[in-house]
């Protein structure tokens, strides 16, 4: 990392998913310098973790690969990967930023041949896939990883699993002794790309998340349906291994409640309505295979109607306006069981499931007011894209504002990058 090299015309991007990649390029295309650093060992952010894009069900890789291939080879744009930001200080056009790397144990000779992964026993949990299944300690953190270069897991440092894999690999790029690094930079303006997280399910506790197996969220859910997933691209029950044919969807799990997430996700209503065409893919014309939406309203805007009512023309699929009370479980079968009132006709049910999604809502991963710097928060721990901004040079990016689907953060980045580059201007001409 000695050989980085940022002045204050040079552009911080924190956060290396669909949001930070797009603030990036925006950036490095109208000629400005770029940092981007992301504290996990690849880039690709919660995008990468999707099985497909609502509505066209194109997978992630149509866009996200592109992203990927600009970014690696655009020659304005440095990539920090396993990196975080220790600390900010100053003002816009005179940022000293601070930041952290952990070792990766594998330098830049890797060839992703996979030798090293070969070579050894040991195995972690796999995050990419919400621990839903384990990974060797030698591994490509996705089938998509940029940079394509393995990493070992600390867990192994010092064991004889880490010599084996450093015999293994012919190429000289297990590096043991690697130690995290610190650096310190100068930059003009920061983009805060550092996207979300699904809200803690477990939280919301008359669902029982934390207690039945076959209750999962709807970002799992995508990860089941992923070939390279946990399931191997199958909907099978986590208790027992068996296939999920009846599944229900609960909305607003979590979100707008008092006791949990205030705001609207926006998102959730989109991807259920999504994820219902998963059955059909994998199921066919099997009459045995049903979706079962439970829903406050179902908020499908703009181009999106159509796509909504293409779904509720889905004779597998059925609708119930309620917000479920509660689930339990049957004690021999495992299957969930809702339990709640139709709203239309105020009819009590008990509705028997093989699995349940719970449409968690978006949490901001890094909140506004732990990046200091004049960056203000709104009452969901966003930051406020909306507040006087005057004399900050450090913009909120994608969902690090907001709860927004991949369209509107794409669109919401490319504003964040036209004001960072602003600053840079201003900055450039004041020194003139």
């Amino acid at each position: 990392m000695t050989d980085v090299v940022a002045t204050n015309q040079t552009i911080l991007v924190v956060g290396g998913g669909i949001s930070g990649m797009t603030a990036a390029i925006e950036s490095a295309e109208c000629g400005k310098d770029v940092i981007l650093v992301e504290r996990n060992p690849s880039l690709g952010g919660r995008v990468s973790q999707l099985y497909r894009y609502f509505p066209k069900l194109c997978k992630p890789s149509c866009g996200q690969e592109i992203n990927q291939r600009r970014i690696m080879a655009h020659p304005r744009v440095r990539v920090l990967t396993m990196t975080e930001v220790d600390k900010i200080e100053g003002e816009a056009g005179n940022y000293s930023v601070t930041l952290k790397t952990a070792p990766r144990y594998v330098n830049e000779k890797c060839t992703a041949c996979g030798d090293c992964a070969e070579a050894i026993s040991a195995e972690v949990d796999d995050p990419h896939n919400f621990n839903m299944k384990k990974h060797k300690a030698a591994y490509l953190p996705t089938n998509m990883a940029a940079p394509q270069r393995y990493v070992l897991d600390p867990s192994i440092i010092g064991t004889e699993d880490a010599e084996k894999a450093r015999a293994a690999c012919k190429y000289d790029a297990i590096d043991l002794d690697m130690q995290e690094e610190s650096l310190s930079l100068n930059v003009g303006a920061v983009i805060w790309a550092t996207g979300f997280k699904p809200y803690d399910a477990a939280k919301i506790q008359p669902y029982g998340y934390d207690r039945f197996d076959n209750v999962v969220t709807n970002m799992e859910f995508e990860r089941m349906m992923d070939p390279f997933g946990p399931t191997g691209g199958k909907l099978l029950r986590p208790s027992d291994g068996k296939e999920a044919k009846k599944i229900a969807f609960i909305q607003c799990a979590g979100s707008r409640d008092r006791n949990h997430l205030k705001h609207c996700s926006r998102f959730c209503c989109m991807a259920s309505l999504k994820q219902t065409t998963y059955l059909t893919e994998a199921y066919g014309d099997d009459d045995d295979a049903s979706a079962t939406i439970y829903y406050i309203d179902i908020r499908a805007i703009d181009r999106f109607e159509d796509f909504y009512q293409k779904v509720k023309d889905d004779k597998k699929v059925s609708f119930i306006k309620s917000k479920v009370a509660n689930i339990t479980q049957d004690r021999e079968s495992k299957n969930p069981i809702l339990h709640g009132v139709n709203t239309e006709g105020y009819h009590r049910y008990d509705d028997e499931y093989d699995l349940v999604v719970l449409a968690v809502g978006m949490d901001p991963e890094v909140k506004a007011d732990e990046i200091g710097c004049k960056v203000a928060a709104n009452t969901s721990g966003f930051i406020d894209a909306h507040a006087d901004d005057a004399g900050c040079g450090i913009f909120g990016a994608g969902c690090a504002t907001d709860a927004l689907d991949v369209n509107r953060a794409v669109q919401n980045s490319t504003a964040a990058s036209l004001k960072a580059i602003q600053v840079i201007n201003k900055t450039a001409g004041a020194e003139a």
